[in-house]
């Protein structure tokens, strides 16, 4: 296979404009989807152009290889996987166009993200309609390959709905433009050819034509379309419709290079209603007479789903009553604000008077609340991935439709089902159309568990067909459901085999996908998640398995399936733990932990998001390559772990390189809705490349960083005067690889923690009043000690006691995010035994560094296996969060001036990770005058001292783009923000200056002269 693939690599690079990626790292990461299955590809291929698309048809055409299409690989049903060639769409394919003057229609291609489509059409207040729930990561090519739909199917059905034309490459190479085509004429071209998509019209119209019946009788009563080849509506008035066939076909009949796509008109006002249920049952039967009533969406959410809201959301916890079993979100819309407000409440009373086990409901027609009430809905099922244990619940039987009418009673049939065998799972239904999302909870380990799991989606499919319903419609059948095609079609199964042979003779294009090979096996490529390693170090030497059993902790979803038996009937056990390969590991890890961590992810692809306003990985916005996702990265642990990579791997500059596109901002663990841990499986990754391999002499020169700063500080002035040498620069770029183009701090002659030595800071106090030791970090210490000033100042402006230990080290983040433990162990058992004792005392530790404050709070338990690292965590504080629970208690001193200035707020990340928002910006709405706007324009990209290196500079200033243009405008006189490396990207993009939240606070205080900067520009605003 190794040669295979190495000769499919050099063929295929003198061909091709695009990339070719044959390595096992790349191809680990083409393996798997959002879907439980796992299939590695023998090339990966990201075309540049349609011609290379050709190349590639045409080589596996000549060599006997498959080709399957793929998006953001963000699908449940397993449709992006195959043994082949995968074709990674997202990459480039991402034009996009429409006239503004006449945007009903808009051309994609098809790595076009839907989300970013729709930002795009929101200018002419115009938007694709069909809602996927996965919109903010899936492509274009994808919605039309499974036909996508979602919660507002009631207003814009699905995208067949919304197809005019689709631009594709068949089996054959052709380029073809399906549309709408006659069945008349001879076909011919102006060349004297037959047209290709003429041809294939009239063929596909004598199958239509010869299994019409057949079809006919297939046909599920449900309102939205069944999936697959959709054969019953193609021949209409003389013509047939193949871009209608190419909706639903899921990559089997050609790949979707384009597509011209209808789009609607904006609603004028939106209104949403949450009612709760006592019975869920009641809940569907009143949804029925909701979609009656004219409504565009009717979402159903069961007890579990609420309760898991609830756990992770203090909002939800307060809006969801704790008795509630069901939930229905239910959306109407109108052109009057207050006639949709009348009608949502009439209706909402109509339903209560009805249902008396309808009890409660919340209204809201205002637009962040509204989100709010939707973001319940379409981000807690991937929440389930939280619940800790090895039972996940998992997408496999999740897309079943029935007619709306039946669905009561089968929701009653599929309860009794899952109880027959012996499995809990958690309900979710686009109620309004008869769209059910049921994911049992199971362990993908147990091979017993997972032999009676297409049991049960038999037994739950064929209850569906009886009552006219049908498997797929949304997330189509791929390997999920590809097995249930024959009984699920019937006669009409001939028909679709029949146009799979007309398009795809040679069975190519994404085999296995809608026509099966008929094994009926769908569980033979199941994700492996079982650990074949063992660890050394962390916590415990011995892998155990047993303790992943025994970590299982999901108490509000009891599955009753599991008994002590279960551990028996995993597959590959060890019963040779000793042959097993060795991970020494350098973090603190139990001894399940990073097997649990990396196989936690279900690659739901979130992690891809790229909108501006978000925050989930700034670097994958900026480099789209599937490696520079999250999800990457867990993947790849993932395959270490369970023995499909060597651990070795983790040594070699390969892995490092995707290692080192997570740069430690945190966002990913924070906003992944499984919260996975990927900075800290990342940290794992990188120390074992450390531990093998060194540092890189730009990783090496930031591990010195004290030392440099207290040399530079030193010699202040000839230090400042260098490092503004064009000169200097460059000799720091060629011998260190710090940037030539980046601005350099300027250095303090003294340092702060010498100064607040003579000062007395350095000598612990024995009041008993409030007391903190205040963190300083290398930037304050060095460079800005009037920042360190200001904290000091602040602090004991309301009575507080400052301890500034002069034995305090640098916080050791930067040799964290490098991979450099055994570097930064030492500064941390130091930094924790120094705070731990001052805490002991009934000290606080108070940081004005975000990243100082994350070192403390998340880094260093995951580096020492020390309770006092706990301790230390336990009782530090921000700056801004400190000074808020001063606040709180009514001891935060309320004596502040006015100040006259108009600021941008920007959010650094560690603080987003740390807080999910600024106290200090909430401090500073207390100050008459101040006007401080939070600009919510995603990451900074300076990521500390990354941004700081030759290599990264161009990412880091991509990633800045959209936050540094909204800094220009003229509405700011400058920055706030907590963080150092943010404020010297902005001042270095934005070309204004950025300011220390807790230096306007001293302002305000009289502790502190107006800043210059801000004097300055302020004068030559108004000048």
């Amino acid at each position: 296979m190794e040669k295979e693939r190495e000769r499919v690599r050099a063929d295929l690079l003198g061909q091709l404009e695009g990339e070719v990626l044959c390595d096992d790292l790349s191809l680990q990461l083409y393996a798997s989807d959002a879907s439980i299955f796992e299939m590695r590809p023998l090339a990966a291929v990201r075309p540049r152009t349609v011609a290379d698309i050709v190349a590639v048809v045409n080589y596996c055409n000549e060599h006997g290889f498959t080709i399957h299409p793929r998006g953001a690989g963000s699908s449940v049903g397993g449709e992006s996987l195959g043994t082949g060639i995968v074709l990674d769409m997202s990459r480039y394919f991402t034009r996009l166009t429409f006239n503004e003057s006449r945007p009903e229609t808009v051309r994609v291609q098809a790595g076009v993200v839907l989300a970013d489509l729709n930002r795009r059409l929101a200018s002419v207040k115009r938007i694709f309609g069909p809602d996927p729930a996965t919109r903010s990561v899936t492509t274009m090519g994808s919605v039309v390959a499974v036909n996508a739909s979602g919660s507002l199917w009631l207003r814009h059905r699905a995208t067949r709905q919304h197809i005019r034309a689709v631009q594709c490459v068949l089996a054959t190479g052709e380029v073809v433009e399906l549309s709408r085509h006659s069945l008349t004429g001879d076909g011919s071209t102006n060349d004297g050819t037959v047209d290709i998509a003429w041809h294939l019209g009239r063929k596909v119209a004598s199958i239509c034509e010869r299994y019409r019946d057949s079809i006919e009788q297939a046909r599920p009563r449900t309102l939205v379309d069944p999936p697959g080849y959709q054969l019953h509506d193609l021949v209409s008035d003389g013509q047939v419709d193949l871009a209608k066939l190419m909706c639903g076909s899921e990559g089997t009949l050609g790949i979707i290079t384009e597509a011209t796509l209808e789009t609607s008109p904006w609603v004028a006002k939106r209104g949403v209603v949450l009612l709760f249920f006592s019975r869920l049952d009641t809940a569907a039967k009143a949804a029925l007479d909701i979609a009656k009533l004219g409504a565009d969406a009717c979402d159903l959410m069961d007890r579990r789903l609420l309760s898991i809201a609830r756990e992770t959301d203090e909002e939800y916890a307060r809006l969801i009553p704790p008795d509630a079993e069901a939930m229905l979100l239910v959306e109407f819309s109108g052109d009057n604000a207050t006639e949709l407000n009348k009608r949502i409440l009439d209706i909402s009373a109509k339903i209560r008077r009805r249902y008396r086990e309808s009890f409660d409901h919340q209204v809201t027609l205002e637009v962040h609340q509204r989100n709010r009430f939707w973001r319940l809905t379409r981000r807690v099922i991937p929440t389930l991935y939280r619940l800790k244990g090895s039972h996940r619940a998992i997408p496999f039987i999740e897309d079943i439709a029935v007619p709306p009418e039946a669905l009561p009673e089968y929701l009653v049939t599929a309860q009794n089902i899952f109880k027959q065998h012996q499995v809990t799972a958690s309900i979710f239904a686009h109620a309004g159309h008869g769209q059910l999302h049921m994911r049992p909870f199971v362990d993908i380990a147990d091979t017993r568990m997972m032999s009676s799991l297409q049991l049960l989606a038999d037994s739950l499919y064929t209850e569906a067909l009886k009552v006219g319903g049908c498997a797929g419609a949304e997330h189509g059948l791929g390997v999920s459901r590809t097995w249930f095609s024959r009984q699920q079609f019937g006669a009409a199964y001939g028909a679709m085999v029949a146009v799979k042979q007309l398009f795809d003779p040679g069975r190519r294009l994404n085999p296995g996908k809608v026509i099966g090979d008929d094994s009926g096996d769908a569980l033979r490529a199941l994700r492996s998640v079982r650990s074949k390693v063992r660890y050394q170090g962390g916590e415990d030497d011995a892998p155990s398995e047993e303790a992943l059993d025994s970590s299982v902790d999901n108490s509000s979803v009891s599955t009753g399936s599991m008994d002590s038996s279960d551990t028996d009937n995993r597959s590959g056990s060890f019963s040779a733990l000793g042959s097993l390969p060795v991970i020494e590991v350098n973090g603190v890890w139990r001894p399940d932990e990073l097997t649990l961590a990396a196989r936690t992810c279900n690659g739901c692809g979130r992690c891809r998001t790229q909108g501006s306003d978000e925050r989930m990985c700034p670097v994958f916005r900026a480099d789209t390559r599937e490696e520079a996702s999250p999800r990457a990265k867990a993947n790849l642990m993932r395959a270490v772990a369970t023995g499909q990579l060597s651990p070795e791997t983790m040594a070699t500059p390969e892995f490092k390189k995707v290692a080192d596109l997570c740069f430690n901002c945190h966002q990913c663990r924070i906003d992944c809705p499984a919260s996975v841990d990927i900075p800290k499986l990342m940290m794992e990754a990188k120390s074992q490349f450390v531990a093998r391999n060194g540092l890189s002499p730009s990783d090496l020169a930031f591990a010195r960083i004290d030392t440099f700063f207290a040399w530079a500080s030193r010699f202040a002035p000839q230090a400042n005067w260098l490092v503004r040498r064009r000169w200097v620069r460059w000799m720091l770029e060629k011998g260190f690889g710090i940037s030539s183009k980046r601005p350099l701090p300027r250095f303090q002659k003294r340092s702060f923690l010498r100064d607040a030595e003579r000062r007395g800071l350095s000598t612990p106090t024995r009041r008993t009043s409030r007391r903190v030791v205040y963190f300083v970090d290398s930037f304050a210490n060095w460079c800005d000690t009037e920042l360190a000033w200001c904290v000091v100042q602040v602090l004991e402006h309301q009575g507080v006691t400052v301890y500034v230990p002069n034995k305090q080290r640098v916080s050791g983040m930067s040799l964290i995010s490098c991979g450099a433990l055994d570097r930064a162990r030492p500064l941390v058992e130091a930094n924790v035994e120094l705070l731990a004792e001052c805490v002991r005392q009934g000290y606080d530790i108070v940081c004005s560094e975000p990243a100082a404050t994350l070192a403390l709070k998340h880094e260093y338990p995951n580096l020492i296996d020390d309770a006092d690292a706990s301790l230390v965590a336990s009782r530090t504080f921000d700056i801004g969060a400190y000074l808020m629970e001063l606040k709180r208690e009514e001891q935060f001193e309320l004596n502040l001036r006015p100040l006259n200035y108009t600021l941008a707020y920007h959010l650094p990340c560690h603080q987003r990770a740390l807080y999910g928002g600024s106290p200090s910006l909430d401090l500073l709405t207390l100050v008459s005058g101040l006007q401080v706007r939070p600009v919510e324009k995603g990451c900074s990209g300076m990521a500390g001292l990354w941004g700081m290196k030759r290599e990264n500079y161009r990412r880091s200033a991509r990633i800045v783009q959209p936050l540094a243009g909204e800094l220009r405008k003229p509405d700011y006189l400058a920055t706030v923000s907590e963080c150092t490396s943010c404020r010297m990207q902005v001042e270095h993009f934005s070309r204004k200056a950025a300011i220390h939240p807790i230096k306007l606070l001293a302002m305000a205080y009289g502790l502190l002269r107006d800043d210059k900067r801000l004097t300055r520009m302020l004068s030559e605003t108004t000048a």
